[in-house]
């Protein structure tokens, strides 16, 4: 069959797998279910320009990358226009991360509730991924597993429906590096070809390893390489993990030159001929031929394969919950080394036959002209040519998210919640919480005032309102506005004691109103305070005759004090109302200093008003000045100091500083006389 026959009836599909030491390229079209390559080739690379699978010279990677291009259009006879390609698995970072939320009382857990419980655990382990990061490097989550869920500490399978007091899960979330996706378009770019597809090489090699109908078992798939073994797991037909350990075929050949004092690529050579030939003939570094048994190096090689096989197996348990696979399929060249996968068997504790090399036979339905290249190493290279050719399974998407394009990594199971896991939405911002309650006792008496309710978050796909568990497709257009959450209520001290009735007394027929005491959880607090959740508010009165005559600033001795007609001692509790009655001599009459206004604004400045008397024989009418303004004092036979507040608008509830008052310039208290054309002063001293 020609090309032209070739691109006549089937499309053609060029894939391209970016490894650590070499780049292999893959070109081929289905014919039913039959992938027919029609060329493929391998090429070096000539310096470090990738390491562990991380593009570091973008124009050496791009100059082999261009190589294998010019030498496959060769083979093929037409040009290479489209490309799949593929992320690096080992640069891949896997975290597991164990969270827990309160529930309201009462409240039934739905799927919002598990998804937004989910998105905490990611963010978890994003944050954990930042400790380890370089400032700049940026992460992104392609996907996640849950391990277990929790129901007030206990294990549960599924929360939905059920009700409790907190809820909790433990996660396995995977994140990718962005600066790989970006390095791996500009190299495309630099070799004039355009991505048709971007997967994940674990997932394109479990493509091939591991078929869906297998993918309802817990099986590991391990991709041992030069420099790295990656590892994926599948369980209940997803892919669940990724994973990596810095460790792989290149430790093996090392080992081999230590001991054999021979070259790197001799080494390789050697190690590659262990399971054709019983006796190797190698020279080593210093000329000297040596005639080596298989058995000899493989036993000089074991303790690196068994530390190998300890290091894989106990990254499988990690990312499997603590417990082995059912299965293992191995891929990659240095899974090819005898008796490698029985040691890996032994330390996962499975049957040998449990943990198999795949190769020849899951490349069954892949036809090669030259047959001796269906071998593990072409496994992951078929199948990210397999994923550009079933693209709508695993791939990198573009959706927009609130005008802004992204591209995804699309896990099959896509929804909203990985467009904000990966965007870095807050959790809590996407479902609407009422504001907290604020409860408080008030003289011994529980009270609560409700918080208010909020606004719900927007979440619209494609102009349809949605849930956080809606799917994601490629090109969806993604509207998220955040909840806005209820108010959590403000309570001042200041407004309590606005709704108590004043408390007042009389003191020779003038109203005094007395300050209430306050003590907040025993502890003495200003109006303005702001009272908090479980806050213990003490209101009350207690206050002796001694004390009022303090606070009326009255001093007098060896006076009698009749309280509603009986006579009191100075300790006398007084009450609401009651009716004080002194005889005050002029002489008695003590003049206010500053100290003394100070102590009176400082207990809040009780408002002391005259109470007006109705039909007052022979009322006087005189004229004064207050701050500078006329005032005309009228209905009593005499005024005292206290009288002016009736006529003036000024606040002694809110003290804002030592109050000032004089008559002439002088210092007066409150129960000095007031006489015609006196000029009074009334102030803050701030």
């Amino acid at each position: 069959m020609t090309s032209e026959e070739i691109l006549h009836i089937n499309e053609y599909v060029f894939g391209l797998d970016i490894g650590t030491r070499s780049i292999v390229g893959i070109v081929g079209y289905m014919d039913n279910d039959k992938f027919n390559i029609i060329g493929n080739y391998t090429a070096l690379h000539n310096t470090r320009a990738m390491i562990d699978g991380q593009i570091h010279d973008i124009e050496k990677v791009a100059e082999t990358v261009n190589l294998v291009k010019s030498k496959l259009e060769k083979q093929i006879g037409f040009q290479l226009k489209n490309v799949c390609i593929a992320a690096a698995g080992r640069v891949l970072k896997t975290y597991q991360v164990h969270v827990e939320e309160q529930m309201e009382t009462n409240q039934v857990i739905n799927k919002d509730h598990i998804h937004l419980l989910e998105l905490m655990a990611m963010e978890k382990a994003h944050e954990k991924l930042n400790k380890e990061l370089i400032e700049g490097n940026a992460y992104h989550c392609v996907g996640y597993s849950v391990i277990k869920y929790y129901l007030n500490d206990y294990t549960f399978s599924n929360l939905e429906g059920h009700k409790g007091n907190k809820i909790g899960v433990d996660l396995l979330a995977t994140f990718l590096p962005q600066e790989v996706v970006d390095s791996l378009y500009s190299v495309i770019d630099k070799c004039n070809l355009k991505i048709s597809s971007l997967t994940l090489e674990p997932i394109a090699a479990i493509n091939i390893a591991i078929p869906e109908q297998y993918r309802l078992l817990n099986i590991a798939l391990v991709d041992i390489g030069a420099g790295t073994s990656d590892i994926a797991i599948t369980k209940e037909g997803s892919i669940i993990a990724y994973g990596m350990i810095p460790m792989a075929g290149d430790e093996i050949t090392e080992q081999i030159v230590h001991d054999y004092l021979v070259d790197f690529e001799t080494a390789e050579k050697i190690k590659l001929k262990l399971n054709k030939v019983k006796t190797i003939v190698f020279k080593d570094i210093m000329g000297i031929t040596h005639k080596v048994s298989s058995d000899e190096i493989y036993n000089k090689i074991r303790p690196t394969m068994d530390s190998l096989a300890e290091n894989i197996s106990s990254k499988i348990m990690e990312l499997n919950g603590g417990k082995t696979t059912n299965a293992v399929f191995c891929v990659g060249g240095g899974g090819r080394l005898k008796k490698f996968t029985n040691i890996l068997s032994e330390k996962l504790e499975l049957p040998n036959e449990r943990v198999a090399l795949r190769g020849y036979e899951v490349l069954n339905n892949v036809y090669f002209k030259n047959k001796s290249s269906k071998n593990p190493e072409m496994v992951t290279p078929v199948g990210i040519c397999l994923s550009g050719i079933n693209k709508d399974n695993n791939d990198f998407i573009n959706v927009s998210l609130n005008g802004e394009k992204l591209k995804i990594f699309n896990n099959n199971n896509l929804t909203l919640v990985d467009i904000v896991a990966y965007k870095g939405f807050n959790h809590k911002n996407l479902i609407c919480r009422r504001g907290k309650d604020l409860h408080y006792k008030l003289n011994g008496e529980e009270k609560k005032l409700r918080g208010t309710t909020g606004e719900p978050a927007v979440i619209l796909v494609n102009d349809k309102v949605v849930g956080l568990n809606h799917p994601i497709s490629a090109n969806d257009n993604i509207i998220l506005r955040e909840a806005k959450h209820g108010i959590t209520p403000k309570l001042l001290l200041i407004d309590i004691i606005d709704k108590y009735e004043p408390y007042n007394i009389y003191i020779n027929d003038t109203k005094l109103n007395l300050p209430y005491k306050i003590l907040v959880n025993n502890t003495d607090k200003n109006m303005d305070y702001s009272i908090v959740d479980k806050d213990d508010i003490k209101i009350y009165t207690d206050y002796s005759i001694a004390d009022i005559l303090k606070i009326a600033d009255i001093s007098v001795d060896d006076t009698d004090i009749y309280v509603n007609g009986d006579i009191k001692s100075f300790q006398y509790k007084v009450n609401k109302n009651d009716r004080i009655t002194i005889k005050i001599e002029e002489e008695q009459v003590k003049d206010t200093d500053d100290d003394i206004s100070n102590n009176s604004a400082s207990m809040n400045e009780a408002a002391i008003t005259q109470e007006e008397k109705v039909e007052v024989d022979n009322a006087l009418q005189i004229k004064v000045y207050v701050n500078g303004d006329e005032i005309l004092l009228d209905g009593k036979k005499s005024y005292i100091f206290v009288d002016i507040f009736n006529y003036i608008d000024f606040d002694l509830k809110n003290p804002q500083g030592k109050i000032v008052c004089l008559i002439n310039g002088k210092n007066a208290s409150y129960m000095e006389k007031i006489g015609i054309g006196d000029k009074i002063d009334i102030y803050w001293d701030k």
